[in-house]
């Protein structure tokens, strides 16, 4: 084909995986997607695993399903790369077997392995400040969550001796799907910043934080750039993918780094949102530049020389999951019935829903912004920005006998985006953020969605094509540096055009400022009451 490639691109997600197939030209061309789930298994003592078997059989299973719907010829595929979750940690053996369920980024199992290499001393946003120093001049970035892969790699060499023992290699969760793929053993770099162990300086592992931690460097896999090859598809896994062997599988980029490709909002100074079921606000910056205090840092990006300046939320859209199965659903099966289709009526027309997600936004829409002053806190699984505290817990606030479902459900929906709005206010703090914000992920499929967010944060908000895709855009754009179409990263914004503009609506500011104020005050007045409650001790 002529001016174009085909790009299979699998956005690894937290819940399941997006695979899509695109063509890239002068424009990106999604032919065909689908998506299937797999089990994130979360245990009552911090623990959050998935089997890497999932990952693959549902890599498998979508990969066929879009060659059949796209009706391209698998020889034509240039090549395949991926959009993943970060911070997963994949212990594989010589072979590239797992030798245990992976570790999601959300396991929060080693805080005594934190504290044995970080505590005692003086103190610096919770670590032994001289060892922070020394791990920021090294990396630019230090371990001082709980929920950094290095905790979890010491967890498993403290806790399972003998799988520690058969660990060849540390992947993270595309560089194991990568080895599948190919047998190669790499890390793009973005991934290998996102351990903690990354010497930004050499662009290679860090010895000092090696020898610092008690990392055993021959675990270490080698380094490679979001558009290099990492290998050719071998032929036992073409089969299994429905493909033909020998497609170039490029090393791709986690979703904090591709997913502000894939929203067009990489240029300096760039601000994207991203909602899906985890959420950020991302900024584009020149250098590394890291907050200790709010949890936020420069991370490493696929465009030599800039950095996602990033904060994160680790449960957001699974926020509205949860209230959608816990309060919109028939959960105690008082009904007898389940609807299909949900009516509800708008002016003097009555609208048919067939998605519950939809309909829940457009029955919010019904009442005034701030949801009669009901307050919710989107910390489903504690937190790590602008505050980090495991211990942390959703609440809803402020309830009283006027307090309906409809007002909770909005409170949820206003709760993330009055997180996303401290992100933001946060990250001021250090860089300038965009007046005009890209929005992606499933969260900006929905108009209201889009409003609440542009109301609450008083920035302009913008949405591109099949917003919760642009992951799986992202990878698809580093398969077409590879093959030269596009000459480098600078070059995606003009393949990403907005669709669609929401400006603040200022009559809904007072309530909202209100509110907001009052949201950021509540994980201070409960942070004992937290630790009473979800503490260890």
């Amino acid at each position: 084909m002529q001016n174009g490639i085909y790009a299979l691109a699998f956005d690894i997600g937290t819940t399941g995986v997006k695979t899509c197939l695109f063509r890239v030209s002068d424009k990106v061309e999604l032919l065909a997607s689908t998506s299937e789930g797999y089990n994130l298994y979360v245990m009552p003592n911090g623990g959050a695993e998935q089997d890497p078997d999932e990952w693959w059989e549902a890599i498998c299973s979508t990969s066929k399903k879009v060659i059949k719907e796209s009706k391209v010829a698998p020889k034509d595929i240039y090549g395949i790369s991926f959009c993943s979750q970060m911070q997963g940690v994949v212990l594989v053996d010589e072979e590239g077997n797992a030798v245990r369920r992976a570790f999601s980024y959300m396991d929060q199992r080693a805080g005594e392995q934190m504290k044995a290499v970080f505590g005692g001393g003086p103190q610096v946003a919770g670590g032994n400040v001289v060892k922070v120093l020394k791990s920021l001049a090294a990396t630019g970035a230090a371990p001082l969550s709980v929920k950094d892969p290095v905790w979890k790699y010491k967890w498993v060499q403290e806790n399972e001796p003998e799988n520690f023992r058969r660990t060849h290699k540390w992947l993270d969760v595309k560089e194991y799907l990568i080895c599948r793929m190919t047998g190669k053993f790499v890390m793009t770099k973005d991934s290998a910043f996102s351990t903690m162990i990354y010497d930004l300086k050499k662009q290679t592992w860090s010895k000092t934080m090696c020898d610092m931690i008690g990392i055993k460097e021959e675990h270490l896999a080698k380094i490679i750039s979001s558009s290099e090859q990492a290998g050719r598809l071998r032929p036992k896994q073409a089969e299994e993918l429905g493909l033909v062997p020998g497609i170039p599988v490029i090393g791709g980029g986690g979703d904090a780094s591709l997913i502000g490709v894939g929203a067009g909002a990489v240029e300096l100074g760039d601000t994207h949102i991203y909602q899906g079921t985890s959420g950020w606000v991302s900024t584009v910056v020149d250098k590394s530049i890291v907050d200790t205090s709010a949890m936020i840092a420069a991370v490493v990006g696929v465009e030599e020389g800039k950095y996602n300046y990033f904060a994160e939320l680790e449960t957001a859209g699974k926020c509205v999951e949860w209230v959608k199965e816990h309060l919109a659903e028939d959960e105690i099966n008082i009904y007898m019935e389940k609807n299909k289709e949900f009516r509800h009526k708008k002016a003097d027309m009555e609208m048919v829903y067939t998605n519950l997600y939809d309909y829940m936004m457009a029955v919010c829409d019904t009442i005034p912004a701030g949801s009669g002053g009901v307050i919710f806190t989107p910390w489903l699984h504690g937190n790590r920005c602008p505050f980090e505290d495991p211990n942390s817990r959703g609440m809803f606030f402020n309830i009283s006998l006027e307090t309906g479902k409809t007002e909770l459900i909005r409170a949820v929906a206003e709760g993330v985006c009055f997180h996303l709005r401290w992100f933001i206010e946060t990250q001021e703090k250090k860089v300038t953020t965009s007046r005009c914000i890209r929005f992606v992920g499933g969260g900006a499929l929905s108009p209201i969605t889009c409003q609440m967010l542009a109301d609450i944060t008083g920035r302009t908000i913008e949405t591109v094509d099949s917003p919760q895709n642009v992951g799986a855009v992202g990878a698809a754009l580093m398969v077409a540096v590879n093959a030269g179409i596009i000459n480098g990263v600078n070059e995606t914004k003009k393949l990403v055009p907005a669709k669609a503009t929401f400006i603040p609506d200022l009559k809904n500011k007072s309530s909202y400022d209100k509110n907001f104020e009052v949201f950021k005050k509540l994980y201070k007045s409960n942070k004992e009451n937290f630790e009473l409650l979800n503490g260890l001790n």
